[in-house]
This record gives structure tokens, C-alpha cells and sequence, in this order.
């Protein structure tokens, strides 16, 4: 079919996180490629009362438009609640919902980025953001982790001499591709950053609550004083994935923003899903649910580790999250987490590939695991099957 595309549609790419995603849909493979929660902690007999809550009290309401804002109800819960915890105090009217974090993503390119300008990153980050970064033809600078996260004095080095940074992207709380979290000085130093060179950061924060040891970080909005720092949250990994259900919060001038660009896009979130959570929330204690998944992902995580130690070639480097859904898997230079995957699924196992998880390509020597949604026999036959793969490069 010969029709014409815009530039920018010419140039995207299909997700490989989404393709594999599809693998799991084959019940002989063991997956460890996608970021899915565990579907069996999902609160589906809750669920069943709230929908039925909500839909006798005001029915009407769920099915009809609403604000581009969001559900007022909801906004102040999570203000009250979700951003509390992070260290950040704010009213419902500073946030506005997402259909996923994703959203926020994407529309924070779209409101900073024109062609040619800089996005600042982690080295690697997340793919899905990049995908959606993408379409807006930036160049993208890397910045170097360590096992605090990125590397404060890199970042100011890029920010002296590049006058076209439009915006730093970093996800801070075991950061996936990495599982890495960034030190709390390292997360102050960065707000303060922002504001002295007068850049956007877009802190995105799936996984911050899902932390397995100690207490959970102060977010980098909470040491922002100036509106410099945009905080992206989502309900995708401590509730309900399928309801979409993000929010972005930041500063009033900057919100107003984004409720206009998410005009544009869809209008509002879903009225059905917006009123279905915030019942949830007002009737049930999310904070016990966030334990549960939390005792089961913390048991799986050390059990793909230990596996991996026993397993895999000694020279084969991990890191060793605390808490999120991924570690990431090092191997020596010259080999190809691509190449090698086509036999890992042949041995009917699976993981994501770690080269496009680096804006400028290269590096395709990483993989990255997933620990969350397979079981725990599943986990160690797995990490088994692609242990005897590996043995043969090394």
C-alpha cells in the first residue's frame, strides 16, 4: 500500500517489551521479559463489591464525560495519600490523571521538546519512555549510573555546556531497566539542578512504594522548591494495571499544560476506572495491600538472585534491587543479549534484550530480568534454562 507517513511516524518502532510481551500468552515459555505484576494479587474480589458500589450510588456518573482534571475524589486521595508518603504535601488541585504514567511520558515531550533539543537520561533507561520521546526527534544525552543512581557531576557537566537540555528524565526509585535507586543527597543535589540551570526534571515513579528494605525514599518533588521538579505516578504497580490510572503532579502553570495537551489527546481518563479506585481507596487499606505484594515480590527477588549466583557464569555481573520488578545482567563485552536470546527461547525462556534500553544504541552485552510475575519453581527452573544457554559463551 503506498500512502505517505509523516516523519515522525516513519521513524517509530514497535516496543520489544511489547512484542515479548506476547510470549507470555504461550504457557510453555517462562517469561521474564515484561514488567508485569503478579496476577494473582490482583484485588478482583474487592473489585467485584466496589463496581458494584459505585454503580448503585451513582451509575449515571460513571458512564458519563468529566473533567480533563480527573475525578476530584480521587485526586485528593492520592494528594493525601500517594504523595504524602513520597514527602511531597500538595492538594488534589496540584494533580491531574493519567491514563498511566505512559501518558504523562508522552505528553512531557510533547510540551518541552522540539526537534533537535536534548533529553538529559539515565544510561540505560526506559525503553517505553524513549519510544515515546522519540517521536519528537530529540538527541539524547546518557549520563552514567553507579550503584547510587545517576551521577550527580556528569549531569552538571552536560548542563554547563549544553544549552539545549530541555528536560532530565530519570526514574529514581529502582529504576528500571537497572533496579539501581538513587541516594537521597543525589535526589536533593538534582532539584536543586533543575532550578540553577532552569530545566524540567520529570521524575517517574512506578516502583517507589514496592521497596523490600527499609522505608521508602523522599521523591526528588519533595525537594523542589521552585516547580522545576514534574512527579509522574501510577496506581499500575500496587493496583490494578489494566485501569491506567496515572497522575502527574506539578505546579499550576505547568498543569495547566497538560490539561490542555490531554484535551487534545483523549479528553479525560475513564469516568469508570477514576471512580472504581478512589472507592477502593476509600474502602479498603491499599497500604496492606502494597505489603502483601511486597512480601511475595521480596521472596522472588531473592530467590532469581540466589538462582543466578548458583546458576549462571561466575563472571556474569547483576545488580541486587531492594525492591521494583527488575535486575539487570551484565555480560562480558563482545556478546549479544539479542543472539542469545533467540537460543534462551528455544530452551522456552525469556528476558528483554538490553540494548534498546540505551538511548544511542550500542551495549547490546545486557539483559534485563523481570522477578514479579512468575512463581517461585518457575523462577529457578528458568533462570536454570538460560544458566545452561549462557555456560556456552562463556
Amino acid at each position: 500500500m503506498e500512502i505517505s507517513f509523516s516523519q515522525r511516524a516513519e521513524g517509530l518502532k514497535a516496543s520489544e517489551i511489547r512484542e515479548l510481551l506476547k510470549l507470555t500468552e504461550m504457557p510453555e515459555i517462562i517469561s521474564f521479559a515484561g514488567g508485569l505484576p503478579a496476577p494473582e494479587l490482583f484485588p478482583v474480589k474487592e473489585m467485584k463489591k466496589v463496581m458494584q458500589n459505585i454503580l448503585d450510588e451513582d451509575g449515571i456518573g460513571t458512564m458519563q464525560y468529566s473533567t480533563t482534571e480527573g475525578f476530584k475524589p480521587l485526586r485528593e486521595i492520592i494528594a493525601n495519600q500517594r504523595m504524602v508518603n513520597s514527602g511531597v504535601h500538595v492538594t488534589g488541585d496540584d494533580i491531574i490523571i493519567t491514563s498511566g504514567s505512559q501518558q504523562g511520558i508522552e505528553f512531557s515531550a510533547k510540551m518541552f521538546v522540539n526537534e533537535g533539543d536534548t533529553i538529559v537520561c539515565e544510561s540505560p533507561s526506559y525503553m517505553g519512555a524513549l519510544n515515546a520521546f522519540r517521536a519528537y526527534r530529540p538527541k539524547f544525552t546518557e549520563i552514567e549510573m553507579d550503584e547510587n543512581g545517576m551521577i550527580i557531576e556528569k549531569l552538571e557537566e552536560e548542563l554547563k555546556k549544553n544549552k539545549k537540555v530541555k528536560m532530565i528524565y530519570t526514574i529514581p526509585d529502582f529504576q528500571n531497566p537497572t533496579g539501581i535507586t538513587m541516594s537521597d543527597d543525589r535526589r536533593k543535589k538534582l532539584a536543586e539542578l533543575a532550578s540553577k540551570y532552569k530545566v524540567p526534571v520529570i521524575e517517574d515513579n512506578p516502583y517507589g512504594e514496592l521497596i523490600f528494605e527499609g522505608t521508602t525514599h523522599p521523591s526528588i518533588k519533595s525537594f523542589d522548591k521552585d516547580g522545576w521538579v514534574i512527579y509522574l505516578g501510577t496506581y499500575s504497580k500496587t493496583f490494578c494495571p489494566g485501569f491506567r490510572i496515572g497522575w502527574i503532579c506539578a505546579s499550576p502553570e505547568v498543569l495547566q499544560k497538560y490539561v490542555i495537551i490531554k484535551q487534545g489527546a483523549d479528553l479525560q481518563s475513564s469516568s469508570l476506572d477514576q471512580r472504581a479506585t478512589a472507592k477502593f481507596m476509600e474502602t479498603y487499606d491499599l497500604g496492606k495491600h502494597i505489603d502483601d505484594i511486597k512480601k511475595v515480590y521480596g521472596k522472588r527477588r531473592t530467590l532469581m538472585l540466589r538462582s543466578i549466583d548458583e546458576y549462571f557464569p561466575k563472571e556474569i555481573k547483576h545488580t541486587n534491587p531492594y525492591g521494583g520488578l527488575f535486575a539487570w545482567v551484565e555480560l562480558k563485552e563482545g556478546l549479544s543479549s539479542k543472539k542469545i536470546l533467540e537460543e534462551a527461547l528455544k530452551e522456552k525462556v525469556a528476558y528483554v534484550p538490553g540494548g534498546s534500553f540505551f538511548p544511542n544504541g550500542g551495549r547490546d552485552n545486557h539483559f534485563r530480568l523481570n522477578y514479579s510475575c512468575m512463581s517461585e519453581e518457575k523462577i529457578v527452573e528458568g533462570i536454570k534454562r538460560l544458566g545452561k544457554v549462557l555456560y556456552k559463551y562463556y
